[in-house]
């Protein structure tokens, strides 16, 4: 079985979870699976393992405690630790996918604006690649530190008899103004170097619909 369908099967066994057993085996779950270097198929494998074997203890009239313990995080902990790391060559698919998918939106976004903003005042079609090249880095920069950070405090909160969400939606509210405030910082002062070309409207819908079926094909050939 692949792991989208171990995943898929996990989330309907999991309703048999009593509500205790079920914050309990979940929070590994999510632990674990945000382990993003680990291998996802032997994750999947690991966690459906774990979780017949609690159904089958819950129906014995047993609990999560009694099956892995008084502390889950340092049973996750050791459960990471004998799983192996996803191969190069399986994870690059997805790192492809997500920088296409994020070229093409700003083209297409692009493109919107322009069209829509050429109607009302004269808008600059041409494109210095250079400085695009930059921006766009900075973009990738503040969305890889974005997705570490958002999750890092999910794993915070994880393991708690209480969780704090409205205190962890602030923290991530407050990331996500500052790190558009920066990337628009630096799209309005960076400076316009290197040689340029006119890229109208059209032409950027067009680019960005390729490059987003594209994409697409590299997020199918993953799955």
């Amino acid at each position: 079985m692949k792991a989208k369908q171990l995943i898929e099967e996990n989330n309907r066994k999991r309703d048999r979870l009593t509500k205790e057993n079920e914050k309990y085996y979940s929070d590994m779950l999510v632990y674990i699976r945000l382990q993003l270097t680990l291998s996802e198929q032997q994750s999947e494998e690991v966690l459906m393992e774990m979780l017949d074997h609690l159904l089958e203890a819950q129906n014995e009239g047993k609990t999560a405690k009694d099956i892995f313990g008084l502390n889950p995080k340092q049973y996750a902990d050791e459960i990471i630790e004998n799983l192996p790391k996803e191969k190069k060559r399986q994870a690059l698919p997805f790192i492809s996918g997500l920088a296409l998918n994020i070229i093409s939106y700003m083209l297409i976004i692009r493109s919107i604006v322009i069209l829509i903003g050429s109607q009302f005042k004269e808008i600059t079609t041409t494109v210095y690649p250079l400085t695009s090249i930059i921006v766009i880095c900075v973009i990738l920069a503040s969305i890889s530190f974005g997705v570490w950070y958002i999750f890092k405090i999910i794993k915070d909160s994880l393991f708690l008899e209480k969780q704090n969400n409205k205190k962890d939606m602030i923290k991530a509210g407050i990331y996500g103004s500052v790190s558009m405030g920066i990337i628009i910082a630096v799209s309005k002062l960076m400076p316009e170097v290197g040689p340029s070309f006119s890229l109208s409207w059209w032409i950027s819908l067009l680019c960005g619909c390729i490059i987003w079926i594209v994409g697409y094909g590299v997020k199918k050939i993953e799955s």
